[in-house]
């Protein structure tokens, strides 16, 4: 059975309560999303670190109900003020 993309964004959103989450349904088959999250939680961590974060969001559905995950993961840009 698929995923909807609110069903993902509701999971990673449940784990990263600040995060900002986009989803995109690539093949419109409800079974291949990219998901772009930025989330305070990740700064200091690898880019695996990261994605492995994401996937523990996910509960282990990852490869069952949800076949693919196309995943971009960051911090959010610390902002600069110049005097």
């Amino acid at each position: 059975m698929a995923m909807a993309a609110h069903e993902i964004e509701q999971l990673i959103k449940q784990r990263f309560p600040d995060a900002e989450v986009e989803i995109k349904d690539l093949a419109g088959d409800g079974d291949h999303y990219a998901a772009t999250v930025v989330a305070e939680a990740f700064r200091g961590k690898t880019r695996v670190q990261q994605h492995q974060m994401v996937y523990d969001a996910l509960k282990g559905r990852m490869g069952g109900a949800l076949h693919a995950l196309a995943l971009k993961t960051s911090a959010p840009q610390s902002e600069r003020i110049d005097p």
